[in-house]
């Protein structure tokens, strides 16, 4: 199995969605949660349940002040809280998010993130030695969904999926491009949902719809790849770790309900992430899994049951992201989503420990103890 860049088999992913919704409003979920005021103390938080790599993100619209115009002061402070503390950081760069003076669909948009990009390796690079970690575009796929085919957020387009998941592509391989010139030990991660789609019951003609769909998971890396769409600019170098985010209602009939968990439809995560590799032969991260409320610990027991079965397949899973790391307000209606391992902070600036999930996460991390001392010795060579 190759050597894990990660410090910490298992990871916390601090949600840091910035996009805008239908009635215009931007989110911003590290000023909503709080973290960026606390990013020393999280990270320190999460140290204790021996969490040493995060997920963590650049708002590009609060440091893009003007064209080609930045100010760091947003990120400068937890790059230097992620230095002190130790803590190893995946930075998102584009996490549903841009500048309002671009315009997502116009060429100039590629520029304008690839110039981002180079400006915000730079800057790693002159506050820490350590070989970055980087997420160009976050969700791809589901993105091009949301925000090009159902109008769900930004752009709040309808029908323009397919042209607005070719734009992120390219934008995403322009950004690798300028990473790798500023620092080449950078490692990219791309970081898309993992689904399983299915016909419903007794509708034969079903099949070959959720077959297509189901496969539409694969798109934006085999652009990234160039083995589809090659005049955007993609090679397989372009692809290097294959982040999967995958939640409990990420398998469901075509048109129809969720399949759940044990149900005689329902594919098994470890056949899920063996498709993933066979297709890519590329290392693996879950990048993204998490439950709400009491479904919390149960949910890291099957993920984590289903990741050791993979790795036990000869498929090198090297982390497994709990996501998010933090309660945080839902995007639609600002409800508390109880998912974290740490909850909202209290009057004193403490964050509660959702104890079952705390206590679930202790019983797993020996279990992936050997995936800590593949990086250790890597790093020591």
């Amino acid at each position: 199995m190759p050597a894990s860049p990660f410090l910490s088999f298992f990871q916390g992913g601090f949600e840091c969605s910035t996009h805008r919704r239908r009635d215009g409003r931007r989110l911003d979920l590290l000023a909503s949660t709080g973290h960026d005021d606390a990013a020393a103390a999280d990270y320190r938080a999460l140290a204790g349940h021996g969490i040493r790599t995060v997920r963590d993100g650049f708002r590009w619209h609060r440091i893009e002040t003007a064209p080609g115009r930045y100010d760091w002061s947003s990120v400068l402070p937890m790059l230097r809280a992620a230095r002190e503390t130790g803590t190893q950081v995946i930075w998102d760069l584009c996490h549903y998010g841009w500048p309002d003076h671009l315009d997502i669909w116009d060429p100039g948009f590629v520029f304008a993130f690839a110039r981002f990009a180079r400006a915000a390796a730079r800057l790693v690079a002159a506050e820490t030695d350590a070989p970055p970690l980087w997420c160009p575009v976050n969700e791809i796929s589901f993105w091009a969904w949301a925000g090009g085919e159902v109008a769900r957020f930004n752009p709040l387009a309808r029908g323009r999926g397919a042209e607005l998941k070719r734009q992120l592509v390219r934008a995403h391989i322009a950004a690798v491009e300028q990473v790798r010139l500023v620092d080449p030990r950078a490692r990219i991660i791309q970081v898309d949902p993992a689904i399983h789609v299915v016909g419903r019951p007794g509708r034969s003609g079903d099949r070959r719809e959720a077959e297509c769909y189901r496969l539409a998971q694969f798109e934006a890396m085999d652009m990234v790849t160039g083995r589809m769409c090659p005049e955007l600019g993609g090679a397989p170098e372009c692809l290097d770790i294959v982040g999967v985010n995958y939640y409990a209602d990420n398998q469901w009939y075509i048109g129809g309900r969720t399949i759940e968990p044990g149900a005689a439809d329902y594919r098994p995560f470890r056949e899920i992430l063996a498709e993933f590799h066979a297709r890519y032969g590329r290392p693996l991260l879950v990048a993204e899994t998490g439950a709400e409320g009491d479904a919390r610990a149960p949910w890291l027991h099957y993920v984590a049951d289903e990741v050791a079965a993979a790795i036990g397949g000869g498929v090198p899973v090297q982390g497994l992201c709990l996501y998010p790391v933090l309660d945080y307000p839902g995007w639609d209606n600002d409800r508390h989503c109880p998912v974290g391992l740490l909850g909202n902070r209290d009057a004193g600036g403490e964050r509660p420990v959702h104890a079952p999930l705390a206590e679930a996460l202790a019983r797993l991390q020996p279990r992936f103890a050997m995936a800590g001392d593949t990086v250790r010795r890597a790093t020591a060579a």
